[in-house]
């Protein structure tokens, strides 16, 4: 028979305190304080801090880091193919193996609360298919403790580098859980057959699809349509996400109405990092239409940027910051869309703190969840499954 614990003094999202009942590592019921059984083994005492559901990190890199690695100076150039050279050449035979680097840098997002990951892996003709392997054994390693999603990425393009394509199909075959791709014009130079090559194998392999879209302006913004248009052709409603979407961030809110109604009809998701140096989607705007939005660290300390920490709760802070939202309403939407807004982008079937979900979860001292955002107390304890792993950003176990 299951054994039940109990989680005692914690008020969900800022709400009333409860003692939250965990068995077989998950939620089981909320009670109200201090009327759990006696009986229960407690697994934590809460004193009254907020509880959160597990952040989701929706877009991040993990086999690109140089987590745990001296400080590299970067060597980029300007451009985006400037560095992805840069890239090609500093891991091409890069001393320290994958799973080293990248396993180090999971375990640090886990001690900051997060533990359902979307991650990207590097498909190219430079390396095959090592990234892929690396990362799914990374993702066997630590499966009981974190969901973690993979994306077969065509960081060099998918047509202008023969032979990716056929390590596309193969990464797929393998077992990657999404369809990836990249700047259909900009890189490609030709993005109906960029676009079709992708909701191809996504029909094909059962799988969604995730577009990393830099293109600008007007070219941004026709790809989406046809991202859109081929969402709807192949039934792929509720799979899609486009990461990044620069483009969006060229046109006044008003004029994006009706593509975002239409993103919100085929449950397309947008994916943004907020970052402070180019054009962002209008976030406020998609929300208010119902558009599901999500967010990553993109990189973290890697050949792009050493910029980056893995902490979710501060990707929410910087959004906020980004935008200028200084009410509470509008620190409680940057922490939902690291949150439900991710679950939502990754499919999560169960999800946040409702009895039956997963005992995923976050608890910190904050006043109410804006202070959450805005303090991003270090003293936090990270659930997963119903078993602590975490406390004070330290990983306990795997």
């Amino acid at each position: 028979m299951p054994i039940s614990q109990v989680i005692r003094n914690v008020r969900p999202l800022g709400a009333a305190a409860v003692d939250l009942v965990i068995e077989a590592g998950k939620i089981k019921a909320a009670l109200p304080t201090g009327s759990a059984d006696a009986k229960l083994s407690c697994l934590l005492d809460g004193q009254g801090q907020l509880v959160l559901p597990a952040l989701v990190e929706s877009h991040v890199h993990f086999d690109k880091t140089l987590w745990t690695r001296p400080w590299r100076p970067n060597t980029a150039g300007p451009t985006r193919n400037d560095r992805i050279r840069n890239e090609q050449v500093l891991l091409q035979d890069f001393g320290v193996p994958i799973a080293q680097r990248a396993g180090a840098l999971i375990e640090h997002c886990i001690g900051r609360g997060s533990l359902y990951f979307r991650s990207h892996v590097d498909v190219q003709t430079v390396w095959g298919l090592r990234h892929v392997e690396a990362m799914l054994a990374l993702r066997d390693q630590y499966k009981h403790l974190i969901d973690l999603q993979l994306v077969a990425f065509p960081q060099g393009g998918l047509l202008i580098q023969p032979g990716t394509a056929a390590l596309m199909q193969e990464a797929l075959e393998m077992g990657v859980d999404i369809v990836g791709g990249i700047d259909p014009a900009a890189i490609d130079r030709d993005p109906v057959r960029h676009l079709e090559a992708l909701f191809e194998w996504a029909v094909r392999y059962d799988r969604g699809v995730d577009i990393h879209l830099h293109d600008p302006a007007d070219l941004g913004r026709w790809e989406i349509e046809r991202i859109a248009d081929m969402t709807q052709a192949c039934g792929l409603q509720g799979r899609v996400m486009i990461s990044h979407a620069y483009c969006l961030g060229a046109f006044a809110p008003a004029e994006l109405h009706g593509l975002a109604d239409r993103l919100c009809e085929l449950e397309i998701s947008i994916m943004t990092c907020a970052p402070s140096h180019v054009t962002v989607p209008p976030v406020a705007m998609l929300r208010s239409r119902n558009v599901n939005v999500c967010s990553g660290s993109d990189g973290i300390r890697d050949a792009w940027s050493p910029m980056g920490n893995g902490d979710m709760l501060e990707r929410a802070m910087l959004m906020a910051m980004r935008f200028g939202w200084s009410k509470d309403a509008d620190l409680e939407m940057a922490f939902d869309i690291v949150s439900a807004g991710g679950a939502r982008a990754l499919g999560l079937q169960a999800y946040g703190l409702a009895p039956g979900c997963p005992a995923n979860l976050l608890v910190l001292p904050a006043e109410s969840l804006a202070a959450a955002v805005v303090d991003r107390s270090p003293r936090r304890a990270v659930i997963s499954r119903g078993k602590i792993v975490a406390r004070d950003g330290v990983f306990l176990s795997i």
